[in-house]
This record gives C-alpha cells, sequence and structure tokens, in this order.
C-alpha cells in the first residue's frame, strides 16, 4: 500500500478525538489502508523571575510521556490485526503538524469539542484549521450521539461511529463542488453507500435571499434550469464510473441550511469550499463553515489544495514513528 492512501487521524486523548479515531480506524478498514495516527505538543516556557526577566524551558519528558501514553491508549483502542497502524509524536501546534503531514495521506481526520485531554489540547481550533489548510480532504467528526442527535454529555462514554451508508453532497456547479462530487463518489463507493447529490437554490418567499427578482420570473423555470444543470455536472463525474447511481435533487434553500438539515439523517456530508492559497490565507467558505459548526454528522471538506491522486486513494478497496 503506498503511504499516500494512509488515513490520518490527530488525537489528543478527548474523548472527541477518541471518537474521531474510531471513525477514522472504521475508514482505513473501509479503504484497506494504513491508519497514521499523531499527537503532537508543544513545549511551554514561563518568564522566571529569578533568571532577570529570562525565560525558563519546561523539560519535556513529561509531556513527551504523555503524548507516548496517549498514541498507546490509540493504539490499543484499534485493536490489532485488521489495519496497519503508524503512531507518530511530534512537536509543534497541531493544526500546523497535521497539515504538513496531509501531504501524504488520502484522508486527515480530526474531531471536534475536544477539551479537558492531552494537554489540555482544543481540537476545536484544529478543526477549523486543518480543513481550510490540507492537502488532502478532511473530515470533521463532531462528538455527538447519532442516536439521539444530540452533543454527548461529559460523563458518558464515546458514541459508537456509525457505517456510513448515507452520503449527502453538496453541488453549485463550482469547480470545487466538482472536486467534492468526485471524492464523494470515490467515498461512496468504497462504503457502499447511497450517495444523494443536493443542489440549493433559495427561490422561496420564506428565505428572502431572491426577494429582489422581479415577480415576472418563472421560478419554476430558475429551479428547472438548476436541476438540468445538475444532471450535467453529476453525469459528466459518472463518466469513468458505470453502474454507479446518484441521486439528485434540487430544493428551496441554501446549500448551508440543506446540509445541516439533512445531516441529521445521513451519515456523512461532502462540501467543496475554494482556497485562496497562503498558509494564513487560506479561510473555508461561509457554506462549509455553516456545515461544520452545525452538522450531526461528519463532514468532508474538500478543497483545491487536494489532488486527484486522493480521489483515486479514496476510491480504492483494496517525528519518531513505530509500526504496528
Amino acid at each position: 500500500m503506498k503511504r499516500d492512501a494512509e488515513v490520518l487521524v490527530g488525537v489528543d486523548g478527548s474523548a472527541a478525538s477518541m471518537h474521531a479515531l474510531d471513525w477514522a480506524a472504521a475508514e482505513a478498514r473501509t479503504r484497506r489502508a494504513p491508519l497514521h495516527v499523531v499527537c503532537s505538543y508543544t513545549l511551554p516556557s514561563f518568564t522566571a523571575a529569578s533568571l532577570d526577566g529570562g525565560y525558563a524551558a519546561l523539560d519535556d519528558t513529561a509531556i513527551q510521556q504523555g503524548a507516548r501514553a496517549v498514541l498507546a491508549e490509540a493504539r490499543q483502542r484499534v485493536g490489532e490485526g485488521d489495519v496497519a497502524v503508524t503512531t507518530t509524536v511530534a512537536t509543534g501546534d497541531a493544526a500546523a503538524v497535521l497539515v504538513e503531514m496531509s501531504r501524504d495521506a488520502s484522508l486527515a481526520v480530526v474531531g471536534t469539542r475536544g477539551k479537558g485531554g492531552f494537554a489540555d489540547r482544543l481540537l476545536g481550533t484544529v478543526s477549523s484549521t486543518l480543513p481550510a489548510h490540507a492537502y488532502c480532504p478532511t473530515v470533521v467528526v463532531p462528538l455527538r450521539d447519532q442516536r439521539r442527535g444530540g452533543v454527548v454529555p461529559a460523563d458518558e462514554s464515546t458514541p459508537v461511529v456509525r457505517p456510513v451508508r448515507r452520503m449527502i453532497v453538496g453541488v453549485d456547479g463550482s469547480p470545487q463542488a466538482d472536486l467534492a462530487l468526485r471524492h464523494a463518489i470515490a467515498e461512496a463507493q468504497a462504503w457502499g453507500a447511497e450517495l444523494t447529490a443536493v443542489a440549493g437554490v433559495p427561490v422561496g418567499t420564506g428565505s428572502g435571499v431572491m426577494a429582489w427578482l422581479p415577480a415576472t420570473v418563472d421560478q419554476t423555470q430558475i429551479l428547472a434550469d438548476v436541476t438540468e444543470g445538475l444532471n450535467v455536472v453529476v453525469d459528466r463525474a459518472l463518466a469513468d464510473h458505470p453502474g454507479t447511481t446518484v441521486r439528485r435533487h434540487v430544493l428551496d434553500g441554501t446549500g448551508a441550511e440543506l446540509l445541516t438539515e439533512f445531516s441529521s439523517a445521513t451519515d456523512l456530508i461532502v462540501v467543496g469550499s475554494r482556497g485562496r492559497g497562503g498558509f494564513t490565507g487560506l479561510l473555508l467558505g461561509s457554506t462549509s463553515q455553516a456545515v461544520l459548526h452545525h452538522a450531526a454528522c461528519p463532514v468532508m471538506v474538500v478543497t483545491n489544495r487536494c489532488t486527484e491522486q486522493a480521489v483515486a486513494a479514496g476510491g480504492a478497496a483494496a517525528g519518531e514513528s513505530t509500526a504496528g
């Protein structure tokens, strides 16, 4: 298995990161891909008055041992035999570390709502940064009890990962959405999942977004035109996947509203997002940000940095590191 087929996941010992680990392990099993588990830390420093305003660096031995313990727990959680696991202890900002490692991965996975874990890392920061900058698609896994559709209370165990059986991809005719669609098709094939392509058109009076349109504009015709365009885009993406079926729906509403609403009855949402280049300047669009913040299921974000090589790897069924 080529290294670029690996599934990369960041852990910090929190319940959210361990739930993301469970999801990443299930993904790796489905893809028959190796799993790369990373725990990173930054070495804090503090001002020492006794050093006349100098800085005293903390010995990182204990912190590194904590990171090793997190990875040992992660390896034990994944289990033996069905997934090849590699673990890495890395120093540096977690988001920056994972972004750099995503160059060699087909998918990066991170959790949300993690706090109180190793080194008090807040995965909320990583989950908002990694999708925008990663060189492969990123799946953000919320810590939610999918059976109830709510956030898991702090005193409950991490919820069980549900296999991906239903997927939805947002399509708006942009190159980013086209790339997301191709990744979604590959992901659906890997899982044997049902995929639905959704395009949102806010033409209803309730949305108010297109209230400026003249009364003479035929809203029915707008929906028909968008439907025709959606069919063209999906059919083009399916040209290399004979026998694959993608359902199509054009609905009244914005993409963010529709995808978030559907997330409670879906196992994976896929969205595209335009990158503007540069680590500090690259931001996710409003739709992808809104879906990430409010979706009840895992969300895959595909940006311009994601390559066709990752599409192929995703569809295939077939620091200090230690291989297991």
